[in-house]
């Protein structure tokens, strides 16, 4: 089918239909960037294309050369065929306003604690100059990190990753927006590595995902580092482990602010003595967590 189109069609209106007709005949998953067909299908388009992202109708009709028409239909046939997420088949994620590098090295970036960074924290972080020290374990792509860069412009910023491979992506991203000075890289099993460094703010958005609910992933999730996606029976493996070694590095006044997906209920049940402030995300407020230093001593 992908062949017969080289030769039938000549217009983005016409890849754009077809792209749209076979994401939802091969029942693709949209999650990593996209929630359906043709939000993908148009996104992957103009990508190839080197168009605006945000700009679809004045192209509709424009004719393509028949080497732009096999770019596009190359990448749209690996996203049926491969079911790669989006974002490594263009190497490019979003958050926000924020473009970053990404491959199959990372998990696509997608954490709510993105939306929360936009607002600075905001009221629990009440100066955002007074910031000096911050952390973001499992950094993965540096994405959190980055963002936490430009809210908290004075900081002085660890991002934490036991992968060296997802370090090298965030090496990368560091670089492309000219922050070496400011966000330092650390191999780290989660706190292994910063043994005596305490921060005001600590971020993770760590592994938290199941294990009955890895084991009915989608086939686009298994693409991504499995290391970045499960966390023990419960999910809650990593988070533990935060929630007992957060406390020496946080400096008094200092917060910690951890996603742990679907896990509210579980969390809350093996940890009914904290006061787990839940804050309030596009999703809901039962995804992101906050504590202060002297609610978890």
């Amino acid at each position: 089918m992908f062949d017969q189109a080289k030769t039938q069609f000549s217009t983005v209106r016409d890849l754009l239909r077809f792209a749209v007709s076979r994401f939802n005949e091969a029942n693709l998953f949209f999650g990593h960037g996209t929630q359906n067909a043709y939000d993908e299908a148009a996104y992957l388009i103009l990508h190839s294309l080197h168009l605006p992202l945000d700009t679809l109708e004045p192209f509709l009709d424009a004719r393509l050369t028949r080497d732009e028409l096999e770019g596009v239909l190359h990448i749209l046939e690996r996203r049926v065929n491969e079911r790669l997420p989006s974002a490594y088949l263009t190497h490019e994620a979003w958050l926000g306003d924020f473009r970053f590098y990404v491959d199959e090295r990372v998990i696509v970036p997608r954490s709510f604690i993105a939306e929360l960074l936009r607002e600075q924290l905001s009221p629990w972080v009440e100066d955002p100059e007074l910031v000096t020290s911050a952390l973001d374990l499992c950094t993965g792509s540096g994405c959190l990190a980055i963002l936490m860069a430009h809210a908290f412009p004075n900081a002085e910023i660890d991002a934490a990753d036991l992968s060296p491979d997802a370090l090298e992506v965030a090496k990368r991203n560091v670089a492309d927006y000219a922050l070496e000075d400011q966000i330092h890289l650390v191999q780290s099993d989660l706190f292994s590595a910063l043994e005596g460094q305490t921060y005001d703010v600590i971020i993770s958005n760590p592994p938290y995902v199941n294990a009955p609910s890895v084991q009915a992933l989608p086939a686009e999730y298994l693409h991504e580092p499995e290391l970045a996606l499960g966390s023990g029976e419960d999910g809650l493996d990593a988070t533990r482990i935060i929630l007992r070694e957060a406390p020496k590095h946080m400096n008094p006044d200092g917060i910690l602010v951890v996603e742990i997906g679907y896990n509210r209920d579980v969390l809350e049940a093996a940890f009914p003595e904290l006061p787990f402030t839940w804050l309030e995300t596009s999703a809901g407020d039962g995804f992101v967590f906050l504590l202060k230093r002297e609610q978890i001593t």
